[in-house]
């Protein structure tokens, strides 16, 4: 289940069914087997239940001879509450000329043109597939912060799909962990980085502290020794040890590891 207004990011290995669910969802393809509802609507097939969904990802859903302001012309045609003028002035931040042909764009600014579209879509659910993918860090960041401010001025329910967790770990409420076509984790950022936590500190000390331990992994930065642990915090004396929250990015390996028997 997605709920309604929320930012979930949607994490898995490569081949571990995200582009496939997305796809799903989107009536790009079709199930095998069960079925999507999208607010108590069969996705498939259906015109009013399709309004409400948007999804941005590898394809090219557009003719390649269209200009990039006509493609938002032509989002509006298709999903009622978009806006083609928000279009244009997210254009202008990302410095994308909306005269240029989108065959013509770099793949980059073929990726920017197609998150503009996904938010000028203000499709009630919008679905964003790798969208920073062969960006680079300044307008990555641009892209996070657009989401951010859309969700704040009229929230609405993002779903992004991503490899690069540390990024986009702030920008999330929820996260869906996928392995293998199946769903490992639905649940608050919260409560999942609570399943876990780090501790540094000397490494005779860490190296005692961890002998009964469920530990995920283990490095070294000079003479301190980190140790990320699954498992409730233990509560007491900790002398000598910093404690700090586990990262969604080592839970996330830790789990898929897990599932993969590695």
């Amino acid at each position: 289940e997605i709920k309604e207004n929320k930012i979930y990011g949607l994490l898995g290995r490569n081949g571990a069914g995200k582009s496939t669910l997305l796809k799903i969802i989107n009536n790009r393809i079709y199930a095998t087997d069960g079925y999507v509802y999208i607010d108590g609507l069969d996705s498939v097939e259906n015109d009013k239940a399709q309004k409400d969904v948007f999804l941005m990802n590898d394809e090219n859903t557009y003719p390649s001879n269209m200009t990039v302001s006509e493609m938002l012309k032509w989002t509006e045609s298709f999903y009622p509450d978009a806006d083609a003028d928000k279009g244009l002035k997210l254009a202008e931040k990302f410095s994308l000329d909306t005269k240029k042909r989108l065959g013509s764009l770099s793949t980059g600014y073929r990726s920017i043109a197609k998150f503009i579209a996904a938010i000028a879509s203000n499709a009630k659910y919008t679905f964003l597939d790798e969208p920073v993918l062969g960006l680079d860090a300044g307008h990555r960041e641009l892209v996070y912060k657009i989401i951010l401010e859309e969700y704040s001025d009229a929230p609405r329910t993002f779903v992004i799909a991503t490899h690069i967790i540390e990024e986009v770990s702030a920008l999330l409420e929820n996260v869906i962990i996928v392995e293998k076509g199946k769903i490992l984790e639905n649940d608050s950022v919260d409560n999942l980085l609570s399943k876990g936590y780090c501790v540094s500190g000397d490494e005779y000390t860490v190296n005692e502290f961890i002998k009964d331990k469920n530990v995920i992994s283990t490095e070294k930065v000079g003479s301190v020794k980190v140790a990320y642990i699954l498992g409730n915090k233990v509560t007491g004396s900790m002398q000598n040890l910093d404690v700090s929250a586990l990262s969604l990015q080592k839970l996330f390996v830790k789990l898929t590891e897990n599932e993969r028997g590695e």
